[in-house]
């Protein structure tokens, strides 16, 4: 008797393990909904009672989320933790923007560097679809096209270093990394030929990647980075004088004299 209530048990257990599994690696992604019940039942050789249970277990413990009628998908995990207070803080603190440009410039210069090592031959092919959407939206003068790009680049090549904690945590800071990178484009395109720039360094970078070159990829992704810090920073400054001058005029809009 308590052997046949074990199996289950276990049988949910090694379900359980194999949706954390494909949570891990990525191939299951935050948002993304999974099978209808009976697909997956038959998918993972398992009963549906049995898969209930796991999934029951994994929505538990924060990896999934239900809704009646709309089925199962994957939780967008450590969103709550992570992403709001660093949303708040880049939209309040300009210097804590410069800190992010930083750390994406470590963590993206290194990922580009084992992408060039690793990637397999369908995050190649991947790749080079990036590369055409960029220059698609390039030539069609989209720019939220071309961010939107962009960012799938940058995201792709988290994927192609295969490494999982890196993956993770840039996958939970991907919804601020594409809204990151749509305001920069808007303020960098004030500067004269920037948008061309912005272009062919996102190309050296995954061209690096394709020819399987990680310290040139590395290198492209740090000047690319470099770049972006430097021009914001720039732009930031130069919107800050400017204000100062109007506030001057104006006498900051607290005199009662006028001109």
């Amino acid at each position: 008797m308590s052997e046949k209530l074990n199996r289950p048990e276990r049988a949910a257990d090694a379900v359980m393990k194999h949706i954390e599994g494909r949570i891990l690696e990525g191939s299951l992604r935050p948002g993304e909904a999974l099978l209808p019940e009976r697909e997956l039942a038959q998918k993972l050789n398992v009963s549906r009672p049995t898969l209930r249970n796991a999934l029951k277990s994994l929505e538990e413990r924060g990896f999934l989320t239900s809704k009646e009628g709309r089925g199962v998908k994957v939780a967008q995990i450590g969103k709550e933790c992570i992403i709001d207070p660093l949303i708040a803080l880049l939209s309040e603190h300009s210097e804590v923007a410069d800190d992010y440009l930083e750390f994406r410039d470590v963590v993206e210069s290194s990922a580009a560097a084992m992408a060039a090592q690793r990637a397999n031959e369908p995050e190649i092919q991947r790749m080079k679809a990036c590369v055409a959407k960029i220059e698609a939206a390039h030539k069609a003068n989209s720019p939220n096209d071309e961010a939107e790009a962009d960012a799938e680049l940058h995201l792709a090549i988290y994927e192609a270093s295969h490494n999982l904690v890196l993956l993770q945590i840039m996958r939970v800071l991907s919804g601020n990394l594409r809204t990151d990178v749509l305001h920069n484009r808007q303020r960098l395109f004030t500067v004269p030929d920037v948008r061309d720039l912005l272009r062919d360094q996102h190309l050296d970078i995954a061209q690096a990647i394709i020819e399987r070159r990680p310290a040139d990829a590395q290198s492209a992704a740090h000047e690319h980075l470099s770049y972006l810090r430097r021009a914001t920073r720039e732009i930031r400054e130069a919107e800050a004088n400017l204000d100062i001058a109007l506030r001057r005029i104006g006498s900051g809009g607290l005199s009662a004299t006028r001109g």
